[in-house]
């Protein structure tokens, strides 16, 4: 096995070293990050405008291509996050909790330069997953059905409503309203409209990107202009000022490498992905933190871990696409069109038929990474200096690409319309201290755990019992309700002190 798998690499590592292949790396990582940058626009969108591009080239330099843009996406979906709490994607929502915080109180460079270390640790420790334990990963997602799913789905939702930095009742609030949100456009499984108004626009259900928009970049953009004076700005960024703290160091390693763990697990089951990922492991770190306080107002640890989570899921998430023929989101669904269109069938046989389009693609993986920090290093002062223009000049610029990003989805101005409406709830939101982030999580989360809600109670014909006969399903099931008494019994106790303290005082 180890002899097949250094041979393998050898192989790889000639084929990516070709001009050819460094050429498509090179392009791909670069409008990846670039992609990342901007507000809205992603890698699906970018990557379904390529499609056709991939027609005149080879199979193994079309993938890399493909693949690099879905990657150096990651790098650069934190960059608008932290500097203007405005996400690139839907993995990058959870930059802007702590990130944005760092970089109101000047610590824009050090957030920006950790996200690209904990970026390259996580992307490079996921890959060495995927070499080494593509068959049982793979093993394990398949011990995956639909009630595992939604074990999984409930334990991140219970867990989600730990991400607001207040009332654990409020995340809560944030995660149910986040579901019945999801819930409207066409039933999957019925084919029925359901709250849709009439409004033809919404049987498709409510754009994620309108929702991201809405809820982070809109609200902050009214809060900054009236608060602008408030806002920090390093004047200049030099490489000494971007590096962090010994102390600040020594916080990020444990967090790089808890959210690679949780990036490489997520990333690795079908219909997770990046951004469930990205959650899981910011709700991990506030749960083991020493001062969960902290989180929200500028813990650095809170920056890397999702950065980290992301990542790794993003190198792992090629494992069910590769090897089960299983795409893990609509990124992947297209990297398995791309490849059927190129005459190549994925599944357990990919790696004996294809080594050299499986063994070149893990290798450019790791030199494309090497590429992306040398990339995004030297372009953080750039990035940076965004903070130094004028705010009369910066936002109406913001909401200009907030609009071109979200009407490039799907070429419709109705989701300029919705970011406007989901703009103002985002706004109330903030004036009465509700978290956005639960919220977009229960959307992101509802359509799924629903569907597979119901297949599971059709497989076992209406008996809910399947979620707790399965032992996969029980323990998913066991630990979010230990975290949801958990968090009763804080919020109980902190009743409790409150009172006995009101009592004394009056006593």
């Amino acid at each position: 096995m180890e002899a097949g798998i250094i041979d393998g690499l050898i192989g790889g590592l000639q084929t990516a070293l070709s001009p050819e292949i460094l050429f498509y790396c090179f392009v791909g990582v670069f409008l990846g990050t670039l992609v990342g940058v901007l507000p809205g626009i992603g890698s699906l969108a970018t990557i379904s405008l390529l499609l056709p591009v991939t027609y005149h080239l080879s199979p193994v330099a079309a993938i890399i291509m493909l693949a690099g843009v879905f990657y150096g996406a990651q790098y650069g979906g934190s960059t608008a996050s932290i500097l203007l709490n405005l996400p690139g994607h839907a993995a990058a929502v959870v930059a802007c909790l702590d990130g944005n915080p760092m970089a109101k109180q000047g610590k824009a460079g050090i957030a920006l330069f950790v996200t690209t270390i904990a970026s390259f640790v996580g992307s490079m420790l996921g890959l060495i997953a995927l070499i080494l334990f593509s068959p049982a990963i793979a093993e394990i997602g398949l011990q995956f059905g639909a009630a595992e799913y939604f074990s999984i789905m409930v334990l991140g939702l219970i867990a989600a409503s730990t991400l607001a930095s207040g009332s654990p009742a409020k995340g809560l609030a944030m995660v149910a309203l986040g579901l019945l949100i999801g819930t409207v456009g066409t039933d999957v499984n019925t084919g029925t409209l359901r709250f849709d108004f009439g409004v033809l626009e919404l049987s498709d259900g409510i754009s994620l990107v309108a929702m991201a928009m809405g809820l982070f970049g809109i609200p902050e953009i009214i809060h900054s202009l009236s608060n602008a004076h408030n806002t920090k700005v390093e004047s200049k960024v030099t490489l000494r000022s971007m590096i962090p703290s010994r102390g600040e160091f020594k916080q990020t390693i444990m967090p790089m490498l808890r959210g690679s763990g949780v990036g490489g697990f997520f990333g690795a089951l079908p219909g997770t992905g990046p951004s469930i990922a990205s959650f899981m492991a910011y709700a991990l770190e506030k749960k083991v933190a020493k001062e969960p306080t902290r989180f929200g107002k500028g813990a650095i640890e809170g920056v890397t871990a999702p950065e980290a989570a992301n990542n790794a899921a993003a190198q792992t998430g090629f494992v069910p696409t590769l090897s089960l023929g299983i795409p893990g989101d609509a990124v992947m669904a297209l990297m398995l069109g791309a490849l059927i269109i190129h005459g190549i069938q994925p599944g357990p046989m990919l790696i004996a038929e294809q080594p050299e389009l499986f063994w070149g693609l893990i290798v450019s993986f790791a030199i494309g990474n090497v590429m992306l920090i040398v990339l995004n290093i030297p372009l953080i002062s750039v990035w940076v200096s965004i903070l130094q223009i004028p705010y009369r000049l910066l936002y109406p610029a913001i909401i200009v690409f907030v609009c071109i990003g979200t009407y490039s989805v799907t070429n419709d101005v109705f989701n300029v319309f919705m970011v406007g409406i989901v703009g103002a709830l985002g706004y109330l939101m903030l004036v009465l201290r509700f978290d956005a982030a639960p919220l977009l999580l229960g959307f992101v989360l509802g359509p799924l755990m629903e569907e597979n809600l119901r297949r599971a109670l059709r497989l076992s014909r209406g008996d809910p019992m399947i979620f707790l006969e399965r032992p996969i399903s029980a323990t998913f099931i066991g630990i979010a309700a230990i975290i949801l008494l958990w968090s009763t019994f804080m919020v109980f106790r902190s009743y409790l002190r409150r009172t006995v303290s009101a009592r004394e005082k009056v006593l």
